[in-house]
């Protein structure tokens, strides 16, 4: 299935709870047709790309093209503020999030798959990383980057893989690296000396900022090479490409079974992220006193939390 945006509708009145943030394909999932692309615009600017909305049994699913939609978007050059602010406006409160990563550690394999519960920051500040500045300041908890619930949920998904030795790791830690550019040898074998498990150049600011707009929120990486530590072949593009295109269909085989799980009606509490609801705003309202607080600033945060001002 090709979908064809320019002729899709441009607006979706009903609320959206659940987003998928991926790569090339994952918008193409069997048994769920597009019908509507939405391009909201946010105080952070517009997402990567058209939000594409997708339904299955009745349940919609917005999807974005972390990269844009022809990946013309270098990691460092991500709206990743935009993507999170468009996607919460949308009534989005679960983000599951889809990302090639190179292995650390000789037990995950090129297209094994590994659900982080950790992550290493080694961006270098390059990015925009937070909603709460310029005039408003807010310290959000962060020492469980991942939502276990939702990790669970994938966890149990993962017989919908096929193929021999196809494997889901649970669990693990995550290295962001800022890139474009790979690793260096020494440097893949530091990371691996702390524990990192696989390393990829997406998960930040994107994981942190999700936390900031109370989503609920998962990575699922898939493997696609061994880094540059390994005695085999050094990572290239070349090498990444084969291996995801060679292991699209059990990416949207695990997407889709991780959709369907999530629409049922025992994890409407975990979608709706309720476990975090409130953890941000209380962080922002006790921290900048009414008097320091810039009118801007004060706009950008009432558009993640309409009403947050009112009292």
């Amino acid at each position: 299935m090709t979908v064809d945006i320019p002729s899709l509708p441009t607006t979706f009145d009903r609320p959206v709870h659940i987003a998928v943030i991926g790569g090339t394909g994952l918008s193409n999932l069997p048994g769920y047709h597009p019908v509507a692309a939405l391009t909201p615009t946010t105080p952070w600017g517009s997402p990567s790309s058209p939000i594409l909305i997708l339904e299955h049994s009745g349940v919609p699913v917005a999807f974005l093209a972390r990269h844009g939609l022809h990946h013309q978007l270098a990691p460092h050059e991500v709206p990743a503020r935009a993507n999170i602010a468009a996607l919460r406006s949308l009534g989005v409160r679960t983000v599951i999030a889809f990302s090639a990563v190179g292995s650390l550690q000789e037990e995950i394999k090129p297209m094994d798959f590994v659900v982080p519960d950790q992550i290493i920051d080694r961006t270098k500040g390059i990015r925009p990383f937070t909603f709460f500045e310029g005039g408003v300041v807010g310290h959000v908890g962060f020492a469980d980057p991942f939502d276990s619930g939702l990790a669970g949920v994938v966890a149990r998904c993962a017989a919908a893989m096929k193929g021999d030795g196809v494997t889901l790791h649970t669990g693990g830690t995550i290295v962001c690296m800022e890139g474009p550019q790979f690793s260096t040898r020494a440097e893949s074998n530091l990371y691996r000396s702390w524990g990192g498990s696989v390393i990829n150049m997406s998960a930040l600011p994107e994981a942190k900022l999700a936390r900031e707009a109370e989503l609920a929120y998962q990575m699922i990486c898939m493997a696609t090479d061994y880094d540059c530590w390994h005695t085999t072949e050094d990572v290239d593009v070349a090498m990444v490409m084969k291996y995801m295109a060679a292991n699209s269909e059990n990416a949207k085989h695990l997407v889709g079974a991780v959709l369907d799980e999530l629409c049922k009606h025992e994890n409407s509490d975990l979608v709706l992220a309720k476990q975090w609801a409130g953890s941000a705003q209380s962080a922002v309202k006790f921290m900048t006193k009414p008097a320091g607080r810039d009118p801007e600033a004060m706009k950008r945060i009432e558009y993640l939390f309409p009403g947050f001002w009112d009292e």
